[in-house]
């Protein structure tokens, strides 16, 4: 990772080369009020160091010291590190849960202004870039290693001057592996997907992925996995192992498919700054910020591998049956998941791109 100094500049230099309007880029518009509409570009600064507040909404629950869902783990520290590295000028204030906007919603809040932070996962907002699809592809990112070369790689860059052009600022990394619970057998293979079987997955090709597999989709968040499944209303769900464990969901599934081994899941969920609020600060704070954001990374990281065996064991422990895909396993996936690539760049302006750096990551070109 740069160090924030560097990020920083590097911030400045997108902004010149692309421009925040985003000409004709899905998600962005040209007024302040519009997605990537700021009339500032990242890297602008406030002539005075003055009391900031920022509100940061994000859908996990709030975490107890450092045990709960590492990725509200993230935020909270962020805020106390910003709080402490800024002499008290700079209050980021947290919402977890979904107290301040709901989980789908984030982005255009962010754009608005009603939140200026987030550990968000990327995707959510496909909706309004829809790009951003590459970062929650089916069967991508295979492992830990390979999302923290994403990061470090062409794609990587390419996906953080998509955001910088759609008003976002990239603070901290983050992924999480994704699992398959299941009301019944284990998913292993497209062929365990029983005819009639109504599943939870978020990411639009990922869901397209398991219809053909033979599944009924239902999109919900994943805070509403639980209910859904006590109702009888899902009958699998795919999410992160985060969600897993912070939704209790040990609770309600027969078994586990880990991701410790294989998995056609991996989501990117950031944390991101607002465009509009970090022109607010000034250089020192934004610098102050930033270090913050690198010094969380190598925390992000090795708590996103660790979650994968932490989950298995809260599962393992609550008589539910876990099971891993081999190689051969994940394998069988792959024609299903190569259509959804395929797709995506058909669909997507400057989705082929995208879908090229990515593989050529995955295929070490």
């Amino acid at each position: 990772m740069k160090p924030f100094r560097s990020r920083a500049l590097t911030l400045v230099a997108m902004a010149t080369t692309l421009g925040l309007t985003a000409c004709g880029a899905p998600g962005s518009g040209t007024a302040d009020n519009e997605p990537g509409g700021s009339a500032d570009a990242p890297g602008s600064a406030a002539a005075e160091c003055e009391d900031v507040e920022l509100r940061l909404s994000h859908q996990w629950p709030e975490p107890v010291g450092e045990d709960g869902d590492f990725r509200s783990v993230v935020a909270q520290r962020f805020a106390e590190e910003v709080g402490t590295a800024t002499d008290g000028q700079v209050t980021v204030t947290v919402y977890p849960n979904s107290t301040l906007s709901k989980a789908t919603e984030q982005y255009d809040a962010m754009m608005s202004g009603a939140i200026d932070a987030s550990v968000f996962p990327l995707d959510y907002a496909s909706g309004r870039v829809p790009e951003w699809s590459i970062t929650l592809m089916p069967g991508m990112v295979r492992n830990h290693d390979e999302a923290q070369a994403w990061d470090e790689g062409e794609i990587g860059k390419a996906v953080e001057e998509s955001m910088t052009e759609n008003g976002l600022v990239l603070l901290t990394n983050v992924w999480n592996a994704g699992a398959i619970g299941v009301k019944g057998d284990p998913i292993l293979r497209p062929e365990d997907v029983q005819g009639g079987m109504t599943m939870r997955a978020a990411g639009t090709y990922v869901e397209r992925m398991l219809e053909e597999a033979g599944a009924g989709i239902t999109s919900l968040p994943s805070s509403e996995i639980y209910t859904a499944m006590q109702t009888g209303v899902l009958d699998a769900a795919v999410t992160s192992t985060g969600s897993f464990a912070s939704y209790n969901l040990q609770e309600q599934v027969d078994s586990y498919t880990s991701p410790t081994t294989h998995t056609f899941w991996f989501m990117y969920e950031p944390l991101i700054l607002t465009t509009q609020a970090f022109d607010k600060l000034c250089a020192e704070q934004q610098d102050a910020v930033l270090a913050v954001g690198e010094d969380l990374q190598e925390f992000a990281y090795t708590a996103s591998r660790e979650d994968d065996a932490r989950v298995e064991k809260i599962f393992a422990d609550a008589g539910v049956e876990v099971v891993s895909m081999t190689e051969e396993d994940f394998q069988a996936w792959m024609p299903l998941a190569e259509e959804q690539w395929a797709a995506y760049a058909e669909q997507v302006d400057g989705g082929q791109d995208l879908l090229d750096l990515a593989q050529k990551l995955r295929d070490g070109r």
